[in-house]
């Protein structure tokens, strides 16, 4: 679905009065390609940057309504009715007549090269495509965590924007926020002492997951792009809230599960604050899965071991999900909740023991007694601009870095 335009006729109005506003600046300046004056793909910080967007409902509307101080220059959603939604939205308000609108990310790309930079904010299945296909173009990009659907595409898709030299960022916002910052100065202070052990947890799923493929073969709405929503995963048919919206994050064929959906929110900091790199060995136990290989399993333990590195010890990492949790740590006042609602962190050192909860959010030394009584770690790092702020003012100045490109991110 393409929408038309409804941006100011180029050759009409702008043709007269555009062309004498021009002619005059003109006289007392040369006016010369921005890509000129500051190489390819150059962009002045005033400018605005012309951002399309790939997935408009969910995620996808909250990252739009992120940027929205920029140029929401296309949107594309195999959704019409999300689509729609999203444009009603108050925020949209600057761009809802002018935004041009598709089904196909594809059509939207080869036919608008305008375009400087995509957000990616789709199932997880559909990531490395559309990311990859938007790299090898020159668009900078903005993709909704996880990076992708399998450690392969992580890899590759790190290596692409490399070579392409764009700006690249993934969307965990809680890498950008005060918190993790806090937590990497707090393991660096030595506080803790010597670390050897981190526990993380998550109160998911909140979708399905230990089930089989739904039975049945639903109309598709017309409303509905199905064969692009399916996009590179193998066809099936369409069931109403099956799959899309939302559930797809259970299904194997699309999502990536409890880890994929919720670790990038989680294992982030402990692995940052530790420079964990790349386990040597992965061992996990779960519930049943469902009656066919469909769905990630309802609950899982997974264990990680990350080999000794740069003067600290090997590390287990322990994930818990589905309603498996860790085991309260000595210290924790009875009463007292063990990270957040969602889930948290436990960064077990020989000293103390530093708890924090998702997004790395609220970290504190446990019991608070030790909190209150241990001066607060120095303030080492740099703090961030937010994570969608990083990627925009790196696009416009390249001195600048996002802190969650993909050659972190991808790793």
């Amino acid at each position: 679905m393409k929408k038309k335009s409804n941006r100011p006729d180029q050759n009409a109005s702008d043709s007269r009065r555009g062309f004498i506003k021009r002619a005059g600046a003109a006289s007392a300046f040369m006016i010369v390609p921005r890509a000129v004056l500051g190489g390819e793909n150059y962009i002045a910080p005033s400018d605005k940057l012309n951002i399309a967007a790939v997935g408009a409902g969910g995620k996808g509307r909250s990252d739009i309504q992120s940027v929205a101080h920029e140029n929401i220059y296309a949107i594309c959603d195999m959704d019409d009715g999300r689509l729609a939604d999203t444009l009603q939205q108050e925020f949209a308000t600057a761009f809802r007549d002018k935004a041009k609108t598709y089904r196909d990310y594809r059509e939207m790309l080869d036919n608008e090269p305008e375009i400087d930079a995509v957000l990616i904010s789709t199932p997880d299945h559909m990531h490395a495509p559309i990311a990859m296909h938007a790299m090898n173009m020159g668009k900078h990009v903005y993709v909704q965590k996880p990076l992708c659907h399998t450690v392969n595409e992580c890899r590759v898709l790190a290596s692409a924007a490399e070579a392409n030299n764009v700006v690249s960022q993934m969307g965990n916002q809680g890498h950008a926020e005060e918190g993790a910052r806090v937590i990497n100065e707090w393991v660096a202070s030595g506080a803790l002492g010597t670390i050897r052990e981190v526990h993380c947890w998550t109160n998911r799923p909140v979708w399905p997951q230990g089930i089989g493929r739904p039975e049945g073969n639903m109309p598709i709405p017309d409303s509905v792009g199905w064969d692009l929503w399916l996009g590179a995963a193998p066809y099936r048919p369409y069931v109403e809230k099956a799959y899309h919206p939302f559930n797809w994050r259970g299904w194997l064929d699309f999502g990536t599960g409890v880890v994929g959906d919720m670790g990038a929110h989680i294992i982030d900091h402990p692995y940052w604050a530790l420079d964990l790199g790349l386990p040597t060995k992965i061992t996990a136990s779960s519930s049943r899965f469902g009656r066919e290989l469909e769905t990630f399993p309802i609950a899982s333990k997974i264990h990680f071991d990350f080999p000794a590195s740069n003067g600290r010890p090997p590390v287990k990492m322990t994930w818990y999900d589905g309603g498996l949790l860790p085991e309260r740590p000595e210290g924790l006042e009875n009463g007292r909740q063990m990270g957040d609602n969602d889930g948290g962190v436990l960064i077990v050192g020989d000293k103390n023991t530093l708890m924090h909860g998702v997004y790395g959010r609220n970290p504190q030394l446990i019991p608070e007694s030790v909190h209150a009584s241990t001066s607060a770690p120095a303030r080492t790092l740099a703090r961030s601009p937010g994570i969608y702020q990083e990627w925009i003012d790196a696009i416009k100045d390249r001195s600048k870095r996002t802190t969650s490109g993909f050659d972190y991110s991808g790793r």
